[in-house]
């Protein structure tokens, strides 16, 4: 399993809500969590082999943005 870290611009919960059915719903994703007590909103990704332009894609649909750490 491969960890993955990204900062968003995930600022809330209602922002986690809107990005959660999107993550859930991307397969090659085994789990994810945001940090919202960070000050970069750490999103952590745990895949086998998604790519990190795979998760970008995946987040700005919700209409957010994930760039590598």
């Amino acid at each position: 399993m491969k960890t993955q870290k990204f900062k968003t611009n995930i600022n809330c919960g209602n922002c986690l809500a809107k990005v959660t059915p999107m993550l859930n719903a991307e397969p090659k994703i085994k789990s994810w969590n945001v940090d919202l007590e960070s000050d970069d909103r750490i999103l952590t990704v745990e895949s086998e082999d998604i790519t990190p332009e795979e998760v970008f894609k995946t987040v700005i649909k919700a209409g957010f943005i994930a760039k590598p750490e």
